[in-house]
């Protein structure tokens, strides 16, 4: 028998190693299969776990909307006596029985500004603007969950102190 006469047997590669070789270790102590139903087991449990997660009983959605119904909303919208927005008017609000203001904003370039309050009380919601007279509302948070407000600001008349006359005797203005 010579070597040159011998022909190599060749094996065949299984195709399912190419699938799972990212997962293999050179320092791996059990076999490629027991490694590989492993790791799918693992990504299985991950994903049951997940789903249990995902999904919320029927009693969490009640609790959650149940926290919109401790905030009053008081909304405002400020014209000007024109029917303008007014943008920059100062808007406070205090409980009907207090002095000390609580909560305070602008209005917006649209004119709108709102506050969010604990309801079960009676509030006042002061508007000032320069040039207006000031405007006091009364809102009962008692009953609803917000209060929608338009408020027409009244033009100030000029007062004679406001304006700087010439009295035509030389003096310095």
């Amino acid at each position: 028998m010579s070597l040159g006469t011998m022909t190599k047997r060749k094996t065949k590669k299984k195709r399912s190693d190419s699938l799972f070789d990212f997962f293999r270790h050179s320092l791996s102590s059990f076999g490629h299969l027991t490694f590989a139903r492993f790791t799918l087991a693992l990504f299985a449990l991950v994903g049951l776990t997940g789903a249990a997660f995902a999904f919320e009983p029927a009693g969490g959605t009640y609790k959650s909307a149940d926290t919109h119904a401790k905030v009053f909303v008081i909304f405002a919208t400020v014209f000007t006596d024109q029917g303008f927005a007014l943008p920059g008017a100062r808007a406070r609000v205090r409980q009907s029985d207090q002095k000390k203001y609580r909560w305070e904003g602008m209005s917006d370039h649209q004119g709108e500004v709102a506050f969010r309050v604990p309801p079960g009380e009676e509030y006042e919601l002061i508007i000032e603007a320069h040039g207006f007279k000031t405007e006091t509302r009364k809102i009962n948070a008692r009953e609803d969950n917000q209060s929608d407000l338009t408020i027409r600001m009244a033009a100030q008349p000029a007062s004679h102190a406001d304006h700087k006359t010439d009295t035509g005797t030389g003096g310095k203005p």
